[in-house]
């Protein structure tokens, strides 16, 4: 063995043993005499090529390195967490990295790096709701300690190719569902969007309108049910025109606040589906020279920093993000510190509403 080969390559680490029916079975028997060495020998190649896969080294043929991944997939492969050399790192990845709403979550991840003596390395998936390949790979080049993913997900290769190096990942805030075994930390969203709806019908609103998030995201689709639930328990219906599906970005906030605010039969009140939607609201209602809440009264989703300070301070859903980084980084740690396989985990911090100054009774017909 060279200097610069990893000890791995020495190793004979054992394959997790899969249970389940015969072809399960028979899966486990080869996965319990498949040593390292012995996927070398399948593959046609040297156990330090197979290591150098394992670690996401880039001086490896495509081909072998498929080859490599379907045998370490195939046989179920997971090298020891003991035996595995870690980067004193934290890979936290976002679907989009471009809000106050992804500091907050930076924020949280790094409190729990730092008193754990670790650093962050942000990645961002360019809006795909799936990191790409590369990514994986330099995931694997960089052993972290753990992967945390923001309104993301993997493939299944991708989780076997992390799984096989041992890298325990952890998903907030999930965009899909993110599957029974995968450990996932969110919020009550679909309580968080009755409250806020509920919190406007109190106030005497009839006809409230919503700018939603995209509905691939299962958070979006809890708050508008959760709005959808508030109208029907108060014997409200539910006006499809009243209803806009937005992306969570000031620009759609303003485009599709604007479309509802200037109708005829406008809404009293809109509840966007998290703040920087309600900011663009808010510009809307100005150009149309709507106050609020005179005119207009206006809820957001998220309760970030900016609520507070805005013209009026606006009424919104307070969401825990630090806290729930907080949780998703100490959760992928103390995955890390275990040879067992992860307990799936779920775990839904409360939501909270907060009540400010954009929301009021409605106003009086013909004033």
């Amino acid at each position: 063995m060279t200097p610069s080969e990893p000890a791995e390559t020495r190793t004979e680490d054992r394959p997790t043993t899969p249970s389940g029916g015969p072809k399960a079975r028979t899966e486990a028997r080869s996965a319990q005499t498949a040593t390292l060495a012995e996927i070398a020998r399948e593959a046609g190649v040297s156990a330090p090529t197979v290591s150098k896969v394992l670690n996401g080294r880039a001086d490896v043929a495509p081909a072998t390195r498929t080859r490599v991944e379907e045998l370490l997939r195939a046989h179920g492969y997971r090298r020891r967490r003991a035996e595995a050399t870690r980067s004193p790192l934290i890979d936290l990845v976002f679907h989009e990295l471009e809000s106050a709403w992804a500091m907050e979550v930076i924020r949280g991840v790094e409190n729990v790096a730092r008193d754990a003596g670790l650093s962050v390395v942000l990645s961002e998936s360019a809006g795909r709701l799936t990191p790409g390949r590369t990514w994986a790979d330099q995931v694997a080049a960089r052993r972290p300690h753990g992967v945390v993913l923001v309104l993301s997900g993997l493939d299944e290769s991708q989780r076997a190719l992390l799984t096989s190096r041992s890298i325990p990942f952890v998903v907030m805030d999930p965009a899909g569902d993110p599957g029974a075994d995968v450990p996932s930390i969110g919020a009550t969203n679909w309580q968080g969007g009755l409250a806020a709806t509920r919190h406007l019908v109190e106030l005497g609103h009839r006809r409230i309108g919503v700018i939603s998030g995209p509905p691939q995201m299962m958070c979006s689709r809890a708050r508008l049910d959760g709005y959808r639930a508030a109208l029907e328990t108060a014997g409200l219906p539910v006006d499809p025109e009243m209803v806009k599906t937005g992306d969570f970005h000031h620009e759609t906030g303003y485009r599709l606040g604007r479309e509802l605010l200037a109708r005829p039969d406008r809404p009293t009140a809109v509840f966007a589906g998290n703040d920087l939607q309600a900011l663009g609201c808010y510009e809307a209602a100005r150009e149309l020279g709507l106050r609020i809440p005179e005119d207009v009264s206006v809820v957001g989703f998220d309760d970030l920093p900016v609520a507070r300070w805005v013209g009026p301070p606006l009424t919104t859903v307070r969401q825990p993000l630090t806290e729930m980084a907080e949780a998703a980084a100490r959760l992928v740690l103390e995955l890390g510190r275990s040879d067992e396989a992860p307990t799936a985990t779920r775990v839904e911090l409360a939501t909270s509403l907060v009540v400010r100054t954009s929301t009021g009774a409605p106003p009086v017909a013909g004033s």
